[in-house]
């Protein structure tokens, strides 16, 4: 006799249940005092591994941590993706985003009663219909345009879209100079590719205005101009410190710098 198997909608829906279990705790976290779950959003260039530190460190002070994929394609699919990811956790959440990760969480947290906190490291944190392009070309200072090296990509239906890289022989200096070259060298190798049409696209009302934000400046940042971070960090009203001498990687090269501010935003948002 064969086995009878259960239809795919009653195992997709029982993978979501399951998957909402597993990451939230189910019971709101304000009601029990224990930590809110930390969702880390990558930028251009870098994938979810450059949060290990701050993951590391994160779960071993007891807070629960994803790293979701940005797809890196367009700046509304990114945020709505993200947004989906908040809506399978209970409790509250600290929303933290590097680089164009910042744009992505200002647009995702928009709208999520449970994101208390939204915490930027070295990110966009744009006002409504602004683009990660114009705020990096408003201060001099960045190193990236003559850095970037463009692919085409294919889009079903439409003109071939460009992927931007960094190049590998400049991307310790422009990205990442803090680090070890041993190091660059083999994230430069591995670097996730943003959609330029995607950094030129606009941000929708920022979750900034009525969310609390904190903000990590780099110092030494060669792909968004440390004055670009002060100004945006300032517009938000967001609570700042800033590390000199930081590249624009500063959650690899400082990670208990940018897991403070999380500390921070924990505290006081309880």
């Amino acid at each position: 006799m064969v086995p009878e198997v259960p239809s795919r909608r009653l195992v997709l829906g029982g993978m979501l249940a399951a998957g909402a279990a597993t990451l939230g705790s189910g019971t709101p976290a304000s009601a029990t005092g224990a930590r809110p779950t930390v969702v880390l959003v990558h930028g251009v260039f870098a994938d979810a591994s450059g949060w290990s530190a701050v993951t590391a460190s994160l779960l071993d002070a007891g807070y629960q941590v994803i790293a979701p994929a940005n797809p890196l394609r367009d700046l509304a699919g990114d945020s709505a993706y993200v947004s989906g990811v908040l809506g399978t956790i209970a409790g509250p959440v600290i929303l933290v985003g590097h680089s164009y990760g910042g744009e992505v969480i200002t647009n995702a947290g928009a709208g999520h009663d449970h994101v208390r906190a939204l915490v930027y490291a070295a990110a966009f944190a744009p006002d409504a219909g602004e683009s990660a392009l114009q705020l990096a070309g408003r201060f001099p200072g960045s190193r990236l345009e003559s850095a970037l090296v463009g692919r085409p990509y294919p889009i079903p239906g439409a003109e071939p879209g460009l992927d931007g890289y960094i190049d590998p022989a400049k991307f310790h200096d422009v990205f990442a100079q803090d680090l070890p070259r041993s190091t660059t060298r083999v994230m430069a190798t591995a670097q996730r590719p943003g959609s330029i049409g995607g950094l030129a696209g606009p941000s929708g009302v920022p979750a900034w205005r009525t969310v609390p934000s904190w903000y990590v400046v780099a110092g030494a940042d060669r792909v968004i101009p440390p004055a670009a971070q002060r100004f945006m960090a300032k517009r938000a009203g967001s609570r700042t410190v800033e590390v000199g001498g930081a590249s624009h990687v500063v959650m690899m090269s400082h990670p208990q710098a940018v897991v403070r501010q999380i500390r921070a935003a924990d505290r006081a948002t309880r």
